[in-house]
């Protein structure tokens, strides 16, 4: 038998159980709380998403700024994709306790992982959206902070994936996409050592080691943020 939903001011208080937030206006937090799928809903958290997400890039923004007061720019940015990613958003979703409260049609129920991750993450933000709506911005900061302090402060929170990280710095700086190439592969075929080159119009070429031609890639993804101080060492992240 399926679950029922909490509605109204149950739905606002079953929240408020979760986070901590009391709601004055249980019909905008059920719509932060439902998909476009819900047949018969008042409405869904696509608007609402899209004022969160701009809430949620400027608190994040402002706490990596304080918390990191010597880090380059470019840093900064990658500190801040990986506390405002979908991953991490849906993760904080499920950590809450709020999945059970999502609103979705029957056909949405076996989404494919990656969509349901997605899903997770415009909940959040639709929901910071309305914590801003009704509370201000010292109550999305609150909120922010109490559940994204932590994970801006772990070490190598920067560097969730060094080839993406160098493609949108990359792109940011010169509005191309790094290439890459396997420049040479040595060892046996059961223990193999490849070295890969990146290389980016304008700056010097990247190399990297490693026992797949992906751990080669990243390891000169990685030289090449460290260089132009894009990167923080690991060990000056501890």
């Amino acid at each position: 038998m399926a679950r029922r939903r909490p509605k109204g001011q149950e739905l606002a208080d079953a929240v408020r159980e979760r986070i901590g937030v009391s709601f004055r206006d249980p019909d905008l937090l059920s719509q932060a709380l439902t998909h476009s799928s819900a047949r018969g809903a008042a409405g869904d958290y696509q608007r609402l998403e899209f004022l969160g997400d701009r809430v949620l890039g400027l608190v994040v923004a402002e706490m990596l700024y304080e918390t990191y007061p010597d880090a380059p720019e470019g840093e900064l940015s990658l500190r801040l994709n990986a506390l405002v990613n979908a991953e991490t958003l849906a993760s904080i979703t499920a950590e809450l306790g709020l999945d059970s409260l999502i609103q979705t049609g029957s056909d949405l129920k076996a989404l494919a992982a990656r969509k349901q991750v997605n899903m997770r993450a415009d909940v959040m933000e639709a929901l910071i959206a309305v914590i801003y709506l009704q509370h201000g911005l010292d109550g999305a900061r609150r909120f922010i902070r109490t559940h994204w302090a932590e994970r801006s402060t772990a070490a190598g929170a920067a560097r969730a994936d060094a080839k993406t990280a160098l493609q949108e710095w990359a792109h940011q700086v010169s509005g191309v996409t790094p290439e890459y190439a396997i420049e040479s592969r040595e060892g046996p075929d059961h223990d193999p050592v490849f070295t890969a080159v990146v290389r980016i119009a304008g700056f010097k070429e990247g190399r990297g080691r490693g026992r797949s031609k992906r751990e080669a890639e990243q390891a000169a993804a990685t030289e090449v943020l460290i260089r132009e101080a894009v990167w923080t060492p690991m060990e000056n992240l501890q």
